[in-house]
């Protein structure tokens, strides 16, 4: 596998819908029932579809030698608190499991908090798993910090 320098990040398109259902499948805590099977391939080209279109979102593939190695995705959250402040969202953090522990992720959410920085957002947020405890020590060394609680209620 090439080297992680050449590691490049942009955003996702139509043509790597099938590795980004392979990395989410590959999540054994995630718990979305993800899979690869292509009757479910129309779900995630839908999903895409509707991600591609929102103004405020955009989909991510950090690709290394032609290959996806990594995805994220960004959600612009605009509030009335705060005056009115912008949130950068991160969702979705994935990187191919025989690639970690290479800097993928680091590059990747460094891009994020890149975007937030250059729309002006007041914060960069994330959410992830409680049992994720090694995702939690890479978000603290990039100076994430744990600061609230978080519910979900599933619909």
């Amino acid at each position: 596998m090439a080297d992680i320098d050449n590691l490049s990040i942009r955003p996702a398109r139509r043509v790597d819908i099938p590795a980004l259902a392979a990395l989410f499948a590959a999540d054994a805590i995630g718990g979305y029932g993800d899979t690869i099977e292509p009757e479910a391939l129309p779900l995630y080209e839908a999903a895409f579809e509707r991600i591609e279109a929102s103004a405020n979102d955009t989909l991510y593939v950090a690709e290394l030698a032609g290959e996806v190695v990594g995805t994220f995705q960004t959600t612009l959250i605009v509030v009335m608190s705060g005056h009115g402040s912008t949130t950068l969202r991160v969702e979705a953090v994935q990187t191919r499991e025989d690639m970690r522990g290479r800097g993928i992720g680091e590059k990747m959410m460094r891009h994020a908090i890149a975007q937030g920085q250059a729309i002006g957002a007041r914060v960069v947020h994330l959410t992830s798993n409680l049992q994720r405890t090694d995702a939690h020590r890479f978000y603290k060394r990039l100076g994430f910090e744990q600061s609230h609680a978080g519910f979900k209620l599933k619909l």
